[in-house]
């Protein structure tokens, strides 16, 4: 039993899991069962929150496990680099990001990410100009030329 766990105090474990496809191999089962907890319970859980968003969208997970072995989890959206990835049309990155250009994407496009990403509760406190300028610069660093 970890020196965490025999004080009584949370885990936090923070995983990225494709929605509706969770199961107990890696990455779930070795993360959740360090801890004590049935990763079957979390799986089933997990796929039934996530079953309204697309099938192998990475969900950004935050974990809390308790000294009872219990837990509570909190899904985010997805990654803002896999929506412009995704919006492009690209497979991955640039070799050297802020060299090359990959592509290009629209500033409707940046703006619709945006709005996406504000449904994160770390992020309500922010205003849409604000979450689209990060977007802006995660798309310079995709290599992505924003264009109006």
């Amino acid at each position: 039993m970890s020196k965490a766990t025999a004080k009584g105090q949370a885990h936090l474990v923070r995983l990225l899991i494709a929605a509706g496809k969770a199961t107990p191999s890696p990455p779930v089962g070795p993360a959740l069962g360090a801890r004590g907890v049935k990763s079957m319970d979390f799986c089933k859980e997990f796929n039934a929150r996530t079953a309204h968003i697309e099938p192998g969208v990475p969900v950004p997970t935050k974990i809390t496990v308790q000294p009872d072995r219990t837990f509570t989890f909190v899904t985010r959206t997805p990654p803002t680099t896999w929506l412009l990835k995704r919006t492009a049309g690209l497979e991955k990155g640039p070799a050297r990001p802020g060299h090359e250009i990959t592509g290009t994407v629209s500033l409707k496009h940046v703006y619709e990410i945006a709005k996406i990403k504000a449904a994160d509760e770390h992020l309500k406190h922010l205003k849409l100009e604000s979450i689209a300028s990060t977007v802006i610069g995660t798309a310079r660093t995709l290599g992505l030329q924003v264009v109006p």
